[in-house]
C-alpha cells in the first residue's frame, strides 16, 4: 500500500513539474524577432518538418470530414484553397506572393501544379534557407526574408496574395490587412486562411476560455487571434476591396489535424531514433498546446477562417498619400 501511495505521489510530482515547465517555457510574443527565432529553432532541429512535412499548416479532410493521411490532407488543403479562391481559373505565369510561406510547401504546389510564378516570404532566415534547399531549380519559385507588417514590395506588385495561418503572429491586424492589399494589383485576388478566435464583442470569453486562449497565444509566439468578422471588417476598412469580402468557416474540414498531428508521434517511432531523447522531450512539450487547440476549435472558442477579396482599382499613389505614414513601423 505504501508503495502505491509513493507511486501516486511521484506521478503527481512529475505532473506538477511538467505543468510548471510547460508554463515557464512559453514562447511569448515579444516582437517579430521572437517569431523569427522560434521558427529558426523549429527549422534547425528538423522535428516540425519530420512530423508535419513541408506544409506547416492544417489539412483539409473534406466536408463532412473523412479519414485521410495527415500529409495528404495538407496537400489537399492547398488545392481546396486554390479552388475556393477561384485561382484555378487563372493563367499560367500568374504572379503570387505567399505571405508566411514556411519552408515553401504550398509555394511549390502553386508553382508545380498550377504554373504560377511564386514569391514566398517569411520572417525566418532558416525557413528561407530550408525552402531553397527543398525547391527544384526548374520551379518558378523564389524565397526571401521579409516582414508581413512592412512588405518590401512596391504597390500593386502581384496578381494574387496568398497566406496560410500567418495572421496570429501579426501584432497589428489592420496593418497586416493593408499590406496584403497594398501589394496586390487592381483586380487581383487575396486569399487568406487563418486561425481565428470567436468574435467576443457580443459574447466575451468566459472563465475557462480566457486561460486557454492565453496559452494558445503564449506557447507559439502569437500576439493575438483576430475573429473572422473582425478581420473581414479590417480588410474592407482599407478602402482597397472591390465589393464585399467573402468569408467561410473551415473549422470542421480542418479539425482532425490536431489529433492527427499528435498521432504522428505514435505511428512514426523512427522519430525517436532520429532525434533521440531531446527530440522526444521537445515533441512531448507541444502535445498540451495541440490538445488545447483541439479543445478550442472543437468548442467554438476558435474558428478556422477563410477570406477572399478582390483589389479595387484604386490609384496606389492616392492610397500611399492617404495612409503612407501608417505603413512605416
Amino acid at each position: 500500500m505504501n508503495g502505491l501511495f509513493l507511486g501516486i505521489g511521484l506521478l503527481l510530482l512529475l505532473l506538477v513539474v511538467g505543468i510548471a515547465a510547460y508554463l515557464l517555457a512559453a514562447r511569448k510574443y515579444q516582437s517579430s524577432a521572437s517569431v523569427a527565432n522560434s521558427y529558426d529553432e523549429w527549422t534547425n532541429d528538423g522535428i516540425l518538418e519530420f512530423y508535419w512535412g513541408e506544409h506547416i499548416h492544417l489539412g483539409h479532410y473534406g466536408s463532412p470530414p473523412q479519414r485521410k493521411d495527415f500529409m495528404a490532407a495538407k496537400h489537399d488543403f492547398v488545392h481546396e484553397m486554390v479552388r475556393w479562391g477561384g485561382l484555378d481559373r487563372l493563367p499560367t505565369g500568374t504572379t503570387v506572393l505567399d505571405v508566411g510561406c514556411g519552408i515553401g510547401g504550398s509555394s511549390r504546389i502553386l508553382a508545380r501544379d498550377h504554373g504560377f510564378a511564386v514569391t514566398g516570404i517569411t520572417i525566418s532566415p532558416q525557413q528561407v534557407k530550408r525552402a531553397q534547399e527543398l525547391t527544384p531549380a526548374d520551379l518558378n519559385v523564389q524565397f526571401a526574408v521579409d516582414d508581413a507588417m512592412a512588405l518590401s514590395f512596391p504597390d500593386a506588385s502581384f496578381d494574387v496574395v496568398w497566406s496560410i495561418e500567418a495572421g496570429p503572429h501579426m501584432p497589428d491586424k489592420a496593418q497586416f490587412a493593408k499590406e496584403l492589399l497594398r501589394v496586390l494589383k487592381p483586380g487581383g485576388i487575396l486569399v487568406v486562411a487563418d486561425w481565428n478566435q470567436r468574435d467576443d464583442r457580443a459574447q466575451p470569453l468566459n472563465w475557462w476560455e480566457r486561460p486557454v486562449m492565453r496559452q494558445l497565444l503564449d506557447q507559439w509566439s502569437h500576439p493575438a487571434f483576430a475573429s473572422i468578422e473582425g478581420f473581414s471588417e479590417l480588410l474592407a476598412a482599407t478602402g482597397l476591396v472591390e465589393g464585399n469580402v467573402t468569408t467561410t468557416d473551415w473549422t470542421q474540414e480542418t479539425l482532425p489535424s490536431w489529433l492527427d498531428s499528435i498521432w504522428q508521434g505514435v505511428t512514426r517511432p523512427e522519430g525517436l531514433l532520429k532525434f533521440g531523447l531531446v527530440g522526444l522531450i521537445k515533441s512531448l512539450r507541444e502535445v498540451p498546446t495541440l490538445l488545447l487547440m483541439r479543445l478550442a476549435f472543437g468548442t467554438g472558442l476558435c474558428r478556422f477562417g477563410m477570406f477572399r477579396a478582390v483589389r479595387a482599382d484604386v490609384n496606389p499613389e492616392n492610397f500611399s498619400e492617404q495612409s503612407g505614414e501608417s505603413l512605416v513601423l
